[in-house]
């Protein structure tokens, strides 16, 4: 939609699905943990096929501090502010994960070199919010950029919301009222029409940081509850606990703002749960996908989960699509009725479970053989499908193999050897299918200062899990 007093982003999702095709992707790329003495960067890749520089890095922007632990990032606003003509999308929010440092990167000046603009130091976000452990950053309509937290500067577990005034990039305080945090955090989405957020738990820092033990999960360290916010009073009303529901990550409302649901990713416990609103306006939670583990020799444990870590829905919320880590498989699901998905589509994009690996397979509810390795422009693919983005009209999948680097170093040792990739995935929007593109691969192994992991993926325009419709 042109329009001259029209803010960033697009008026409605469906309007977004129209959108120009991605040229460029944003990426982070960390070197925490991997033995390489260098900062966390931000790469810029050439997607555009018509390039010369097609799938090359062409751009590098290191932070100034080391092991930060770059991990998830978000824009200064976004399709949240559609109708405010003074708002443009020409920064980048990057909080580090473990260091709590936020940078602000500016993408507007020049879109193929992005520049550092600020740095916020953790100091000012423990004195002023007594948060820590940052990780999800969204822009809010009020022109402000919000970022969940994890855990209070001493690592304890602590799931509260940092604000930074959208212009200036000061810290404001929290969004929560003092004393209001939830005990565990990690991502968050909110829906003003229904006038609700709702957040997700990892663990306390102090439990993940260094590697994930099994003996955790026994004593009740991993999360397994949904906070349901009040959008307006900035307080929790309702906690919801997941049955079967264990670490819940990513969380997706659908896309059109009238709608009251939406789906969250449970990693350990391998499902995908829908949340939705009753006419009583509480929430409930409710599982409608499962992923069966595997009996396994060979591996840590006797039974290997899925490891659902990210989830995405189409523009048209249509289809979600969620990676499993660990067995290595890439699906797509219809959830037009999202009560009742249904499964369109399924790829092995490497994984735990490959043919020739150390893992051998007792016990499988889905496969009739383990898949084959896979192997990319010559490259055998370490790791499995982690991080996921769509394009705008739901046509091409970017995935990277990279979950956190203290687990990658555990999971994966290959990984952190090899560095992780990011392929690229055609998606069939009209039966549903999912097919690799082997003409696509970026091999962050063969990055200048040593091999690298790339994590999460953004496009310059905003793409659909980092824009809001309100």
């Amino acid at each position: 939609t042109k329009c001259g007093k029209c803010g960033p982003g697009y008026p409605t999702p469906l309007e977004a699905m129209k959108g120009p095709r991605e040229e460029i992707i944003y990426l982070l790329c960390i070197y925490r943990n991997t033995g390489t003495e260098a900062p966390d960067y931000l790469a810029t890749v050439d997607v555009d096929p018509k390039s010369p520089q097609y799938c090359q890095v062409i751009h590098r922007l290191p932070m100034p501090n080391l092991k930060d632990e770059l991990h998830h990032f978000g824009w200064n606003t976004c399709s949240s502010c559609f109708g405010d003509s003074t708002k443009s999308r020409t920064k980048l929010v990057l909080p580090g994960l473990i260091s709590s440092h936020i940078y602000v990167v500016d993408v507007g000046s020049e879109p193929r070199a992005p520049k550092l603009h600020k740095v916020i130091e953790p100091k000012d976000i423990h004195t002023k919010c007594e948060l820590a452990y940052l990780h999800t950053s969204h822009c809010l309509a009020t022109g402000e950029v919000m970022i969940s937290s994890l855990g209070d500067r001493k690592g304890n577990s602590k799931g509260g919301f940092v604000l930074l005034d959208g212009e200036t990039f000061e810290v404001k305080g929290t969004w929560e009222r003092p004393g209001g945090a939830a005990p565990m955090g990690y991502d968050f989405w909110y829906q003003p029409r229904h006038n609700v957020m709702i957040s997700t738990e990892w663990a306390a820092p102090n439990v993940f940081r260094d590697g994930f033990n099994p003996a955790d999960v026994e004593a009740g360290l991993y999360g397994s509850h949904l906070h349901v916010w009040d959008w307006q009073r900035h307080e929790m009303v309702q906690t919801l606990p997941l049955k079967d529901g264990l670490i819940p990550l990513e969380i997706r409302f659908l896309h059109n703002p009238d709608a009251a649901q939406g789906f969250v990713g449970c990693a350990l416990s391998s499902n995908i749960q829908r949340f939705y609103k009753n006419e009583g306006g509480t929430w409930s939670v409710e599982k409608v996908i499962q992923v069966p583990p595997k009996k396994v020799k060979g591996w840590m444990l006797p039974e290997m989960p899925g490891l659902v870590t990210d989830i995405l829905l189409s523009l048209d919320d249509r289809f979600l699509y969620f990676s499993n880590w660990l067995h290595g498989d890439l699906r797509q699901y219809d959830v037009s009725d999202p009560q009742r998905p249904r499964l369109t589509g399924q790829i092995f994009l490497g994984g735990s479970i490959v043919k020739g690996g150390p893992v051998q397979v007792l016990e499988d509810q889905e496969l009739k053989s383990q898949p084959e390795p896979l192997v990319v422009k010559g490259k055998r693919v370490a790791g499995g499908p982690q991080m996921i983005q769509l394009s705008l009209d739901g046509k091409r999948i970017y995935v990277t193999t990279s979950l956190y680097s203290g687990w990658d170093k555990q999971f994966y040792p290959d990984l952190i050897r090899e560095g992780s990739v990011m392929l690229q995935i055609d998606v069939d929007t009209v039966k549903g299918g999912l097919k690799l593109n082997p003409n696509f691969l970026v091999d962050f192994g063969k990055e200048p200062l040593g091999p690298a992991l790339a994590h999460e993926l953004r496009y310059p325009g905003g793409d659909c899990s980092s824009d809001i419709w309100i």
